[in-house]
């Protein structure tokens, strides 16, 4: 277990979950008039109810993408918000989702629920239910909280499903803008009842994604070298965040050394990573790089 989770929130979507169209809507608002959600939440703006609006805003901001000015009433598109808004303002790239997901699941105090969903619960299958008693302990073990208001922590289990799955009936409407566009990263799959955390469609997912949370990790950890061991095991790693398997992880670690993004040792039972010091990137050059290639 890493350090206790200090500062925790809950329900901080309003109940909604990303939606189709929501982030473009919320870049290109924020772009024109960073006061945009001190007026009426944003609603009028936006096209959408109050409640949604706030939900954009939280998303937004949870992810990276807005942060806060000196002028309370105002926010602004941060480098990472403005680099997507300019490269891929429709979210047409599926590296644009992944970099929001990787956010979100990192960001342990503003998305405390997705923080542990993706890198504490050791739970591969489970109904609804059996999530909320799962997360339940996962507050209590990470946290210190044994007091966690089960309405909300339902809601979030709820959103978290409904984000990350999609129930494939019969007239199902791929234009379904109520569908959130991160069912399609397939990390979590409905079946007989039951959900079950899935390792994504690698023909979906970049060398660079892994390469980004690579650099999210020696950036906290103040270091230029981890194990692949951390890499794969660790909170925050592509094998917690992603759900890779050793054998995938490998496969993406090799690709980085290959293209001197890192620098693998592999000898006498190492396996460490190493930055690449000649070509000194942070997360952010990460993403851009990906968008110029």
């Amino acid at each position: 277990m890493g350090a206790m989770i200090k500062k925790i929130r809950l329900k901080g979507h309003e109940t909604f979950i990303l939606r189709e169209g929501w982030l473009t809507k919320g870049l290109a608002a924020a772009e024109k008039d960073g006061t945009v959600f001190s007026k009426n939440s944003g609603a009028d703006a936006l096209g959408v109810g109050t409640n949604m609006a706030k939900a954009i805003r939280y998303w937004m901001q949870s992810a990276g993408f807005i942060g806060k000015t000196e002028n309370r009433a105002a926010v602004k598109l941060e480098s990472l918000g403005q680099l997507v808004y300019q490269k891929d303002p429709y979210f047409e790239d599926d590296f644009s989702y992944w970099l929001v997901h990787m956010n979100l699941v990192t960001n342990a105090e503003a998305v405390t629920s997705w923080y542990l969903f993706f890198n504490t619960l050791q739970a591969e299958e489970f109904t609804r239910t059996e999530l909320e008693d799962y997360m339940l302990r996962e507050y209590a073990v990470e946290t210190g909280r044994t007091e966690i208001p089960r309405r909300s922590l339902a809601d979030d289990c709820s959103a978290i499903l409904r984000m990350y799955s999609r129930d494939y009936v019969e007239d199902y409407d791929p234009e379904d803008k109520s569908i959130s566009p991160f069912a399609h990263l397939g990390l979590l799959k409905l079946d007989g009842g039951k959900y079950r955390k899935s390792q994504p469609n690698l023909n979906r997912l970049s060398p660079f994604a892994v390469w980004y949370l690579i650099e999210k990790m020696w950036e906290e950890n103040k270091t230029n070298s981890i194990s692949i061991a951390s890499l794969l095991e660790d909170a925050k790693g592509p094998g917690k965040v992603l759900q890779l398997k050793r054998a995938a992880l490998n496969e993406y670690l090799d690709k980085l050394d290959n293209y001197g993004y890192i620098r693998l040792n592999r000898t006498a039972g190492l396996d460490m990573v190493y930055k690449n010091e000649e070509k000194k990137r942070g997360p952010y050059e990460v993403a851009e790089l990906y968008y110029e290639k």
